[in-house]
């Protein structure tokens, strides 16, 4: 499927971020030097610049034009319906090192592996406004994504994102994600870095994200507190008659 220019755009200011030659915070070039050098209109630019907004990559400011956001955007695990976008993300840390170790016997079944087969193992938190913890979610990437995907094993933020940055390294794309969600009482660790007290509930859930041959290509673990767990859902009803 061809590209259309504004993705074309899009992805070569994305790569420019990518490669820090524009660093956080940092002034993009300007909607009139983009409808210059690529020969297209103010709406095209505009498109463009709407899509790396919607991505978490930039911001729009008023009177200046666009700069690169200076607080890198997660989500939660799970809720990647099509359409949705990592800005309605919010700031997140990389807890720790990435590690290769076995995973538990429930997220080896959802990527596949045999057993005693060992996974990339990613973390972050995912912070409220006032810094403090909103979600913990560990992240596994099967061998043969990690093997080719040198990034995940860092403990730096991937700017472009994993979903990007995966599908730019393997070309393979997510079309489907399962999401298993359950609530329990919270662990004692779970309290220590959640900074929740005893007994408290928490909502766990179960993404695995698959690709065009139903390949795993992630599988995300999370863990919320119920006191900040919400969940919006608009669908039709009836029968249309």
């Amino acid at each position: 499927m061809a590209v259309l220019k504004y993705e074309e755009i899009a992805d070569a200011l994305r790569q420019r971020i990518t490669d820090e030659e524009f660093g956080p915070d940092d002034l993009l070039p300007s909607q009139r030097e983009l409808m210059a050098l690529w020969n297209v209109s103010r709406a095209t630019v505009i498109k463009a610049y709407d899509t790396l907004e919607r991505d978490g990559l930039v911001d729009a400011r008023q009177g200046q034009g666009y700069r690169v956001s200076t607080t890198p955007l997660a989500r939660p695990a799970g809720g990647r319906k099509s359409g949705s976008s990592r800005a309605s993300g919010r700031a997140f840390r990389i807890v720790g090192s990435p590690t290769r170790e076995v995973p538990p016997a429930r997220i080896a079944a959802c990527l596949g592996l045999g057993e005693g087969q060992e996974a990339l193992r990613r973390e972050r938190l995912v912070q409220l406004t006032d810094g403090s913890a909103c979600s913990s979610v560990v992240a596994w990437f099967p061998p043969d994504i990690a093997d080719v995907c040198p990034k995940l094993a860092s403990a730096k933020p991937i700017i472009e994102g994993t979903t990007r940055y995966i599908q730019r390294m393997t070309g393979r794309v997510s079309v489907r994600g399962v999401d298993v969600k359950r609530v329990r009482l919270g662990t004692e660790s779970e309290a220590a870095w959640l900074e929740c007290d005893l007994p408290f509930p928490v909502v766990e859930l179960l993404h695995t994200a698959v690709d065009q041959e139903g390949k795993a290509i992630v599988v995300e673990y999370g863990v919320t507190p119920g006191d900040v767990w919400e969940e919006t859902e608009t669908y039709p009803m009836g029968d249309g008659h």
